[in-house]
């Protein structure tokens, strides 16, 4: 199938103008003036109109349990497994998966099926290695053996730190698991990034400035989330930054669930750019279907909500629409910047020759219209396409 859409405004993220898009089975075939195409053999072509559209790289989201979560309050409050249109509708056509609290009955060999499952379906997928614990509970046995061995693991994660739900690693235990990441994604050709839970505790992210300090581990080698928590931890996040390190901040669409000091994605992005950050070194994350526990002052539980695949580009519009920050600098955090930071190739750029992964949004609106994940359109007219297959 060969696909071209037309007289459509290009994001790459960086503005080209309207453009013509041509895409070639599961890649990106050329981006330009009048692409047109012609074949006597016959061979289909479809053309898609995207006037009053703009085109921009499919969206990436790099923390996502896509098993669920939760379970902080018993049993009752596991969240569900996500469905292939909980992210194709987001806009979402590459996902990260973790295990979070529970590492026991949600275990890494289920979190690779699903990861397999939804690749299937028709996005790409990823997987972090272990949970909240140290040590790592992986595949094979080792950190650098799952990242050698399994072409979707490309790193480790989500650890929590800083939390009362955390195993309380020492900088011994966080350092080695850091140091087999590094090694093993290297040998790999991977990220071997440290996908790294932060909680609303005093030391926050102490332990990974003390392996950067005490090591020889990179700060570009942990990739902290959930940095908008609270605006002491965003401090914290805010230096470092400036040392070079990227952080994560997690969206969320009910503002029912967020802490009195948590920090919206828009103020903090407009913050973070204000401070002289780099617009390379943040990313955004749904943390969808997590658990969102509320706890009360003696770390009581009380409470639950769910997170949302939605409400990745739900926060980056309201950044552009409420927070005016410049559309190709939001952009950047769930589509450049994660492909970057992850090293995923072919991914979070509209090029020649990448994956052929965009989403076509409505210019007045920024509603999302049309998903392409890969080739394939997976939503149109902001619904997704049926394929006469099984959703998992």
């Amino acid at each position: 199938m060969i696909k071209i859409i037309k007289n459509v405004k290009v994001y790459q993220p960086q503005y080209m103008g309207v453009k013509d898009i041509l895409i070639v089975g599961d890649k990106i075939g050329g981006i330009d003036d009048g692409i047109s195409a012609n074949f006597e053999n016959g061979v289909e072509v479809s053309i898609i109109d995207g006037s009053g559209k703009l085109a921009v790289p499919g969206f990436i989201d790099s923390h996502v349990h896509i098993l669920g979560g939760g379970g902080e309050g018993g049993f009752k409050t596991r969240t569900p497994e996500i469905k292939l249109t909980d992210l194709t509708t987001a806009g979402i056509t590459t996902v990260v998966g973790c295990l979070g609290t529970d590492g026991v009955t949600r275990n890494m060999m289920s979190l690779l099926a699903k990861a397999r499952g939804l690749e299937e379906e028709g996005i790409t997928t990823f997987i972090y290695t272990g949970s909240y614990r140290i040590p790592v509970t992986t595949i094979t046995g080792g950190v650098m053996e799952d990242l050698m061995a399994i072409d979707k693991i490309i790193g480790v994660g989500e650890i929590a730190i800083s939390d009362h739900r955390s195993s309380q690693p020492t900088l011994e235990e966080f350092s080695r698991v850091a140091a087999d990441a590094r090694v093993g994604g290297m040998l790999a050709g991977k990220a071997g990034i440290l996908d790294i839970h932060l909680g609303d505790g005093p030391k926050m992210i102490d332990l990974i400035l003390k392996t950067v300090e005490e090591t020889e581990i990179p700060i570009t080698q942990f990739l902290p989330t959930h940095i908008n928590r609270s605006s002491h931890l965003f401090e914290a996040g805010i230096e470092f930054a400036r040392k070079g390190g990227c952080i994560d901040m997690t969206g969320t669409d009910d503002p029912e669930f967020l802490d009195p000091d948590e920090i919206r994605v828009g103020k903090g992005m407009k913050r973070l750019l204000m401070e002289g950050i780099s617009e390379d070194n943040f990313t955004l994350s749904s943390d969808a279907q997590g658990s969102l526990p509320i706890f009360n002052e003696k770390k009581e539980y009380i409470g639950i909500g769910v997170g949302t695949a939605a409400c990745l580009w739900n926060e980056i519009r309201d950044c552009i629409q409420k927070e005016e920050i410049p559309f190709e600098i939001a952009i950047k955090a769930i589509t450049s910047n994660p492909a970057r930071m992850l090293k995923l190739r072919n991914k979070g750029r509209l090029e020649p020759g990448y994956d052929a992964d965009l989403c076509l949004l409505k210019e007045d609106t920024l509603d999302i219209d049309t998903v392409i994940a890969k080739g394939r359109v997976m939503v149109k007219d902001g619904k997704p396409v049926v394929f006469g297959t099984f959703e998992n």
